[in-house]
């Protein structure tokens, strides 16, 4: 009776002596090369060489060893088919039974820093691939493990019935088909960027599970957190939850929004984030002062928000924080004071992220819609206020001019039809989502209130007639940025003249849908 063969060859060699021995126990024999054989050996477990197999040296620097007749012959042959049976009689080729492979450390050597493309090109494992599909293909006979976590199952059934279960041995090829994808995803993805492809004819994308989740927006829709399969640092994906609760699908997304919106700003700045929208930003000399002010700007919303400082909490900012009832607190850092205070509330999420990395993080936004998937570069266009083109005969003030600023770089981050109404540190009122522009400026400016006299407006995209322009100059707006680029500019233009308001056009639109 012919023994029953495992062929082992793994780059992360984690519990695979164990795993070998396990398959011995069973009067398994183990095919193995190159640093598997010799860690196997070392740990006193007999093995095959594949050369001993193939009757073929290994060659090409290691490139050629495992692409041959007798391996793929071994894994592929069909044991219920008589021509297949023949064929491997025919040419000495004996069935694999089991193949536990995982791959050259693709992903880990395009991480590294100072990687040259040599390098990255010969980590593209094309043998473990081959063994992995060839196996998976013909699961029907063989196990194929490709991750160390599927050890322990694998030897578990062996020892209780002596074989693995076709189910089982489904669900591993399903997982090995998956991973070869993701594999060959990281090589399209590096390989294209290295030649610019803009808009690849395909494109696959590759992501690890990060988080099952409880549910989705609602408690009846189901839902997981996947992180890029090449992680971002400054990212919510990247964020190191140090207390509270595991964070929900509408959290996720908050604070997704909230941590875009931090980036903005280099000074001490706080952002308030509910319903995918900024509530409230402040800057400040600092972080405590920053977060005074986006506090004030809507005390009312900033309930139930997702918090986002750019600074460490120290524990003054904490304590005001601590008199809230927030979701999640996102930071560089805690003062040891900070967080003791914070996380004496048992469900408050408390996160740190990499702020240092805040212009690394420039990967495409990518959006889902039935059957199809939207792709578009991020709204990271750089702007300079001597680029701005004043419109009006009433130029700005310098301390206009620093709020316009502080506005304009809000109201890209606020779901259009937006507008933000603020000063130089603070919003006062934010209309966002509304189905026409003036209905949006009617909001921004009633939740202002009374505090309207001298401050600003900023428009992500230009007002279709003079009809949002009258509304504000009614009620004390005295500087507006907008784009520009209607065919009633000319209108917009003579109602800040009427109302003696400076306006500025941008030439750039920043709607967010």
């Amino acid at each position: 009776m012919i023994k029953k063969r495992a062929l082992i060859s793994v780059s992360d060699k984690t519990g695979v002596t164990d795993f070998a021995k396990g398959l011995a126990d069973q009067g398994i024999e183990i095919i193995s090369t190159g640093g598997t054989k010799a860690a196997l050996e070392q740990a006193g477990i007999p093995t095959i060489s594949i050369e001993e197999v193939t009757d073929f040296p290994e060659m090409m620097d290691g490139r050629v060893k495992t692409l041959h007749p007798k391996i793929h012959g071994g894994l592929l042959g069909r044991r219920d088919l008589s021509a297949h049976v023949e064929a491997m009689e025919t040419y000495g080729i004996q069935p694999i039974d089991f193949v536990c492979v995982n791959l050259y450390p693709f992903k880990e050597t395009i991480l590294k820093a100072d990687v040259t493309q040599d390098q990255a090109i010969e980590n593209i494992d094309i043998g473990g691939p081959s063994m992995l599909r060839s196996a998976a293909k013909n699961h029907q006979f063989v196990t194929v493990v490709v991750d160390p976590n599927d050890y322990d199952l694998v030897l578990s059934e062996l020892s209780n019935a002596g074989e693995t279960t076709l189910e089982s041995r489904q669900k591993l090829a399903a997982k090995v088909f998956r991973h070869t994808a993701a594999y060959d995803a990281l090589i399209a993805g590096y390989l294209t960027d290295a030649v610019d492809e803009k808009e690849p004819e395909s494109l696959t994308l590759t992501y690890d599970l990060k988080q099952v989740l409880r549910y989705g927006e609602n408690s009846h829709q189901r839902a997981a957190f996947y992180q890029d399969a090449l992680p971002v640092s400054f990212s919510i994906a990247s964020a190191k939850q140090l207390h509270g609760k595991e964070l929900s699908y509408n959290n996720i997304k908050d604070a997704d929004a909230a941590i875009r919106i931090s980036r903005e700003f280099d000074q001490p700045a706080v952002v308030a984030v509910k319903h995918m929208n900024p509530c409230g930003i402040g800057i400040g000399e600092t972080i405590n002062e920053a977060y005074q002010y986006a506090y004030a700007a809507d005390p009312v919303s900033i309930f139930g928000g997702i918090i986002v400082l750019n600074r460490e909490v120290d524990g003054q900012t904490a304590k005001k924080m601590h008199e809230l009832f927030l979701e999640i607190i996102i930071a560089p850092s805690f003062s040891k004071e900070a967080f003791e205070l914070l996380s004496s509330k048992k469900n408050l999420r408390l996160m740190t992220l990499d702020f240092t990395q805040k212009e690394q993080a420039v990967e495409d936004e990518k959006v889902s819609v039935l059957g199809g998937l939207l792709i578009q570069h991020q709204d990271l266009v750089k702007e300079h206020t001597q680029d701005w083109q004043v419109v009006t005969k009433r130029q700005p003030t310098s301390e206009e001019l620093a709020a316009l600023e502080f506005a304009w770089k809000t109201v890209k981050h606020v779901k259009s039809n937006a507008i933000v109404v603020a000063n130089a540190h603070q919003t006062l009122g934010i209309g966002a989502g509304q189905m026409n522009r003036v209905g949006s400026v009617q909001i921004a400016i009633e939740q202002a209130g009374k505090v309207l006299d001298g401050t600003v407006l900023a428009s992500d995209a230009f007002f279709p007639m003079g009809d949002s322009v009258e509304y504000a100059g009614k009620h004390g707006i005295k500087a507006i940025v907008q784009p520009g680029g209607s065919i009633k500019d000319q209108e917009s233009i003579d109602m800040a003249d009427q109302y003696g308001i400076a306006m500025v056009f941008t030439k750039i639109r920043h709607f967010r849908h």
